[in-house]
């Protein structure tokens, strides 16, 4: 792989900005610093894979994909933001081009009445605070599972990717207001699944 030119200049500040240097300035073949770079994200790509698709069984393999496109692209990588948002990115990217595959437009394209309203909406609490301190990956990744793409896609892109409803709506190709109401729909959605989980677990475990 051709390295380029490692005089960059950027005012954005990139927490992995050493291993970057050591990626791009390694021999063809040494991927040791490229290596490091993945360890340090794999776990977050794989979890984020599964969230955006709720595809279990393939989110491994996206991921995978996701982390070869981020090496080929490396030489291209204009740090014009962090390398984490560039490779958050393309695992965005990737992950909706595999639900239009599967899907179409479909997981995007629904209603959304009352849009022009949405902006007097008040939405404050993440589907991550709802959750809580408790830790029950299991609960939460059940719940995510369970709600429809148009609902569930939305809430990891601002929740779990920590994108903006600007960033959002651009992603999906909806308007802003359309995707404030989505994220309000899908946090309500979430919150309700959640309790009614946190219940039933509660329930079995009391019996």
């Amino acid at each position: 792989m051709n390295r380029p030119s490692t005089g960059w200049s950027s005012s954005v500040p990139d927490p992995d900005e050493d291993l970057l240097l050591q990626a791009l300035q390694a021999p063809d073949g040494d991927l040791r610093a490229f290596e490091k770079l993945v360890l340090r994200y794999q776990k977050r790509v794989v979890a984020n894979c599964r969230g955006i698709t709720r595809d279990s069984n393939n989110a491994e393999d996206l991921a995978q994909e996701v982390l070869v496109k981020v090496f080929f692209g490396l030489p291209g990588f204009k740090r014009e933001s962090s390398f984490g948002r560039w490779l958050q990115r393309i695992k965005i990217n990737h992950c909706l081009n595999h639900l239009k595959k599967q899907h179409g437009r479909s997981f995007v394209d629904i209603g959304d009445p009352d849009v022009d309203t949405v902006d007097e909406l008040k939405v404050k609490v993440t589907a991550e605070q709802l959750a809580g301190a408790i830790g029950d990956r299991q609960i939460i990744s059940a719940v995510l599972e369970a709600m429809p793409n148009t609902l569930r896609v939305p809430l990891v892109l601002c929740d779990m990717d920590e994108l903006s409803y600007e960033e959002v709506a651009q992603s999906l190709g909806i308007g802003l207001s359309a995707a404030k109401m989505r994220i309000k729909r899908a946090r309500e959605e979430f919150r309700t699944r959640y309790e009614k989980a946190q219940s039933s677990q509660a329930t079995a475990i009391s019996r």
